[in-house]
């Protein structure tokens, strides 16, 4: 995915969290590493917190926290705190090539 001047679109990632359960820290403390080891284009995390922002955990039909979603593709989701690395990249990264390290 490219933005009009031929760049990378960033990818775009939500982790939607309850509030400091064990799990949500765990996740948003995972997510931030992969970003970081893994992931060489551009991209954005958003964390939401279920107890603060409720409507939009049900807009995104959010049943279960932690859950990554991909926000430009939402029917792509990771639930869990994220701790296998190995499947959150092979969930997120084939829609999104240009973002992977090699």
């Amino acid at each position: 995915m490219h933005d009009s001047s031929g760049a990378a679109a960033p990818l775009r990632l939500r982790l939607y969290i309850s509030g400091n359960a064990p799990n949500s820290l765990s996740a948003i403390r995972n997510l931030r590493v992969i970003a970081g080891e893994h992931l060489s284009g551009p991209y954005e995390i958003e964390v939401v917190d279920v107890v603060t922002d409720g409507v939009r955990a049900v807009h995104d039909r959010i049943l279960v926290t932690p859950t990554l979603l991909l926000v430009d593709h939402p029917h792509v989701r990771v639930l869990g705190n994220l701790s296998d690395t190995a499947r959150v990249l092979a969930t997120i990264l084939p829609h999104d090539q240009p973002h992977a390290r090699s």
